[in-house]
Parts: C-alpha cells; structure tokens; sequence
C-alpha cells in the first residue's frame, strides 16, 4: 500500500532566528526562572524565531542551577556560564557578538521590565527600515537611593542631550532592541558595567542612527540592586564625556577653549587700557590655555574625521 504525501506527516519547521535576546544574569536565583517563563511565552506567541541567550556572570548563588533545571523545557534558551564576573556590559557585548539574530533585545533579569512587550518593540523596529534603534523609556524611578538617582540621572541625561543635540526621554533604560548589523562596529566600545547601555545609545545618537523612543512601565525590582550611586554614577558622567569625545570631540573641548579665549581677550584689553604695553602673566597663562585646548580639539577633529567608521 503506498503512501501519498499527503499520509505523510512532516515535522514543523521552526522559523529561522531573527531575534536574539541577551539576559545577563547574576544571583537572580529566586526569579530568573520566572523571567525566563515571561519571555519565552511573549516570544512563542509573536510568530519571530527567537534565541534567549541566558547568561550566568559568575553567581554566588544558585542562578545557574535553576537556569540548567529549566534548559531542558525552554528550547530557545541556551544557557552561557562565564567563569568569572565581567559585569553587565560584558555580558550584553559577548552576547550581541554571539548573536544569530537580525534584532538583538538587551533586557535584564530582575522582573523590573515589562518583558512581556518584547514583541512589541520588535515588531516597531521590524516595520521601520529607516529605524535602527528602539528604547523603552521608564516613566518613572523605581530603584534604591531615589532622592540622589533622580536629579542625579536628570544632570547626566541633559548633558547628553546638549552634547549631542538630541532629545534624550531615558539615557540608561536596559530594555532596548536594535539592528545586530547597526551595533556590531560599536559593540567593541562597551564598557563591562552598567554604563554599557548609555553607550550604544550614545554611540547611535552621535552616528546618526534613528532612535525610538517607547513607554513604559518600570516596575521595583526583585532581588537586590546591583547599582552603586556614587561610583557607578561618576562612570555614567565619564562615559557620556568619552563617548562624545570619540565621535564629536569639538562638542566637549571647543566651548572651554572659547570661553577661556574670550576671558583672555578681556583681560588683555582691559590690561591695556589700565597699563598700555603691559601683559600680566596670567592674562598670558589665560590666553595660552585657550589656545592650546583649541589645538587639541581641532587635532582630534581631524583624527575623528580622517580615521575609517568604528
């Protein structure tokens, strides 16, 4: 009896990769199963081949065992165990590195983002060819240290802003999706902290890259803050300085070097009216400062501009 092939039955095809979602994970033992849960089932429902890259940073807990007890119910996962901690950022640039997918997704694992929306920002980013980048903006602040986080955020986002002359709704936010083959020259500029997140944005923003910004709830998160105020926020404030150095060095050095040129200036007419022929030291320290920082400045304009794309 023969069969058609219709009597035969053939197994699904799973869709081929086109999202690949970076998790770093470390001691989130008591609900990193739960987010895992969460993504998986907003991703099975989207319709987009997907890869959850879960990676374990080297906990001193027991993320890694629940994370492997669960591997074998979650197929799309794949679990990643470094051998020593190398922070969030090296974590989001190992994983985007590793990446299969057209569209990477960072997020984290201590349910503070709404995961489930996944798709959604996908969805924006898949629709748009003229996008490179979407971002879920937190509408409001949730973490520990509110009273200095707030205004401190607020100070290092307007400077972002007045660098690179862009409106900035949320710096730092971990929940973002962008083009794998957009990011790749600027994954090597990520730093292994949380400040990684205010680099890809920076480094799009200063390229010319579209950026999205999206809505969203931000939720208290579970388990406790890995974020320091004061050391990780004077990285945050020397990251934006050195990104924007790397791509406009002009925006940072060129206004104290007309500032200072302008006071010396001043100083030196005044000087004049008050004693002709007669040019006090520090009107020339002045003066020379000015200079000598719009030296630099227009040097690493000329390195910036004749160097190739990163």
């Amino acid at each position: 009896m023969s069969q058609t092939s219709d009597d035969i039955r053939r197994p699904a095809e799973t869709p081929p990769v086109r999202v690949t979602i970076v998790l770093p994970c470390y001691n989130e033992e008591d609900h990193v199963v739960d987010e895992v849960k969460r993504i998986c089932a907003a991703m099975d429902g989207s319709g987009y081949g997907y890869e959850l890259l879960a990676v374990d940073d080297a906990s001193t807990d027991r993320t890694l065992e629940r994370l492997r007890d669960v591997q074998g119910l979650y197929p799309h996962m794949r679990v990643i165990a470094f051998g020593h901690n190398g922070g969030s950022g090296t974590v989001r640039r190992l994983g985007s590195q590793r990446a299969r997918g057209e569209f990477v997704v960072w997020t984290d694992a201590d349910m503070s983002y709404p995961n489930e929306r996944i798709p959604e920002l996908v969805a924006m980013l898949d629709a748009d060819p003229e996008l490179d980048q979407v971002v879920g903006a937190r509408t409001q602040e949730m973490g520990s240290h509110k009273a200095l986080r707030v205004p401190a955020k607020w100070m290092i986002r307007k400077i972002a802003e007045r660098l690179t002359n862009t409106r900035i709704p949320d710096l730092n936010s971990g929940l973002r999706v962008f083009r794998r083959d957009v990011a790749r020259p600027y994954l090597r500029l990520l730093p292994p902290g949380f400040s990684c997140v205010t680099t890809i944005t920076l480094a799009f923003l200063s390229n010319q890259h579209p950026v999205r910004y999206v809505p969203i709830e931000y939720a208290k998160r579970a388990g406790k803050s890995k974020f320091h105020f004061v050391s990780d926020a004077y990285r945050y404030i020397l990251q934006v300085l050195r990104m924007v150095m790397y791509f406009n060095p002009l925006k940072v050095l060129m206004p104290p070097a007309l500032v200072l040129l302008g006071l010396g200036t001043a100083k030196f007419v005044f000087d004049q009216v008050r004693n002709p022929l007669y040019i006090p030291n520090n009107t020339v320290m002045i003066l020379m400062t000015g200079l000598i920082i719009a030296a630099i400045a227009l040097l690493a304009d000329l390195i910036v501009r004749s160097r190739e794309n990163p």
